[in-house]
């Protein structure tokens, strides 16, 4: 690895309307692209919009879903990498030839590759199926990425297994903070008030957003995500409106000690930066604790326990995961 800048952005995405959020990310690649950034990370669905999918019909999923590689958001994307020489992640509903629906997240590098990571916990629609790999691979950046979206990182086995399979840097796409939790102490509604007034009273939603609702419950786990796997980790998430709940934004960059190495809690459109560091993937802690790893011990990680819920049919609600 060697020492790379990155641009981790949130914004507030137009439900439906792919030409106003593309827009968005040609913008903020631009401005990345000034900053000396030779990667932008993009939030979860963000091109196609997100939260409001779960009222959608097959027919309607699909008629808003594209091919990936071949769909025009990925075509657009993969000009925009090439233009920019740089990398850029955005995420999508992709259909494949199957007519099969994915919560898709698309990775164009400079060179014209496209990558495709099929989210592996669906659940925001029962017509999305859960994908059923793993998404690593070398960057013409000098490190190896892998994608876990959402509530992919939830999980800390799905983090393990990407750093097992070589990933320095971790691309962690979501549309998260300000959920309907059935868990009293996780997050929970922001008023849309407070969103609505955020210009005349900017102080009432950023509490918001760096509270319990956002950037203090991902404090609680997102530096362990990166810390216990030695990995960088570029966090960007939806901020705003997103149907009927307010996503809290709070993108952020954390190094293999969890240590957050740049962050905005700004309740609007925004973009961080930070310079990774090669030095620090080399000898950190989990780096170590992963060499002392005894396989033999850990079967009982591939068998159900029989409290096991899919996710494409348990949703956040008062029975929710």
């Amino acid at each position: 690895m060697r020492d790379v800048r990155v641009a981790s952005v949130q914004f507030e995405h137009a439900a439906g309307d792919k030409a106003a959020n593309l827009e968005k990310v040609r913008e903020f690649t631009a401005a990345a692209k000034q900053q000396g950034c030779e990667v932008a990370i993009f939030p979860e669905c963000c091109l196609t919009g997100y939260w409001f999918l779960r009222h959608l019909s097959r027919e309607e999923l699909t008629a808003l879903a594209e091919r990936v590689p071949d769909g025009p958001s990925s075509r657009a994307l993969a000009e925009l990498s090439r233009e920019r020489g740089m990398t850029v992640g955005a995420g999508l509903i992709e259909v494949d030839e199957e007519d099969r629906l994915f919560n898709c997240y698309v990775v164009a590098l400079p060179d014209g590759t496209v990558h495709r990571h099929r989210k592996l916990h669906a659940f925001v629609s029962e017509y999305l199926t859960s994908g059923s790999e793993y998404t690593v691979f070398d960057t013409p950046h000098g490190f190896r990425a892998g994608v876990l979206t959402c509530y992919d990182c939830n999980l800390g086995e799905n983090v393990r297994i990407t750093a097992l399979l070589g990933a320095d840097v971790l691309f962690a796409p979501h549309q998260t903070g300000g959920c309907d939790s059935p868990d009293p102490h996780t997050m929970g509604i922001i008023d849309r008030r407070l969103w609505d007034n955020r210009e005349a009273d900017p102080e009432a939603i950023e509490a918001e957003l760096k509270g319990d609702k956002g950037r203090g419950w991902l404090r609680r786990w997102l530096p362990a995500r990166a810390h216990d796997n030695g990995i960088f980790l570029i966090f960007s998430n939806g901020v705003g409106v997103d149907d009927n709940e307010i996503r809290t934004g709070n993108a952020m960059i954390l190094d293999p000690y969890g240590r957050v190495l740049a962050e905005t809690w700004k309740a609007g459109d925004d973009m961080v930066v930070a310079d990774l560091k090669a030095s620090l993937r080399e000898h950190n802690t989990g780096r170590r604790w992963i060499k002392t790893r005894r396989p033999e011990l850990y079967g009982l990680l591939a068998q159900r326990t029989g409290i096991e819920q899919d996710t494409r049919k348990v949703r956040f609600d008062k029975q929710g995961v």
